[in-house]
């Protein structure tokens, strides 16, 4: 995965097979606003681009070969099948997740109900998944959760830290989730052997990218995917 730059819009590309992933910084504006400034920069201004209405789950929209017809209402993973569409997830702390093999590429919208709901193993059987692309996350250093998130995801709860209670009715965190290692562990589990991680924390990074923990708002930034013109 290396940094690019063109029209003073930077972003991560990560090259996978028979395909590119790049994932958007806050130069490029938020993508929930306009995708342009990105599209323009990566050399796809003209291609179709398919997202959905993000719920935190597990759903696909399937594209190319007449699958089109088939896209949920409610969707977080876009799985596109023929050159020329691209696929685009939003995020702010979740995970976009790229994953491609010889049934084309998909990318992902992992935050920690999705992970928990099989959306990675669903989108790398989608496409027979060889290699995979996880972009830049809110890291273990910022993500705070409770007993819910770690129960979810599998993730042994850490000892007591000793600290007095907060006032009932406030979030009390009991650990730190290290998303892209649950999502590395679970690309790993479906098969999938060549991973890339950005190693990028959202919420750290704020010169570079959104994060709704640090800021709330509704500043997106983008992971997309698309198929070179030979396919996979």
């Amino acid at each position: 995965m290396e940094w690019r730059e063109a029209n003073e819009v930077r972003w991560l590309e990560a090259d996978l097979p028979g395909a590119r992933a790049a994932f958007t910084t806050r130069t490029a504006g938020s993508l929930k606003e306009s995708h342009q400034p990105a599209l323009t920069a990566l050399g796809i201004a003209s291609a179709p681009v398919f997202s959905g209405k993000q719920v935190h789950g597990a759903e696909l929209a399937f594209h190319g070969d007449g699958e089109d017809s088939q896209a949920p209402a409610e969707v977080d993973g876009q799985v596109i099948r023929s050159p020329g569409p691209v696929g685009l997830v939003y995020t702010a702390d979740c995970l976009p997740v790229a994953v491609a093999g010889p049934g084309g590429v998909a990318i992902l919208h992992c935050g920690w109900r999705g992970l928990a709901a099989g959306i990675i193993a669903r989108g790398a059987q989608a496409v027979s998944a060889t290699a995979a692309a996880i972009g830049p996350g809110i890291g273990p250093c910022c993500y705070e959760v409770g007993d819910e998130v770690l129960t979810a995801l599998k993730v042994p709860t850490p000892p007591p830290t000793g600290r007095k209670d907060e006032p009932s009715g406030t979030f009390r965190p009991v650990g730190t989730v290290d998303l892209s290692e649950v999502a590395r562990r679970q690309l790993r589990q479906a098969g999938v052997e060549e991973i890339e991680l950005a190693g990028l924390c959202t919420r750290c990074e704020e010169g570079l990218f959104f994060s709704h923990r640090r800021d709330g708002g509704l500043g997106r930034q983008g992971g997309l995917v698309w198929l070179d013109g030979e396919g996979p």
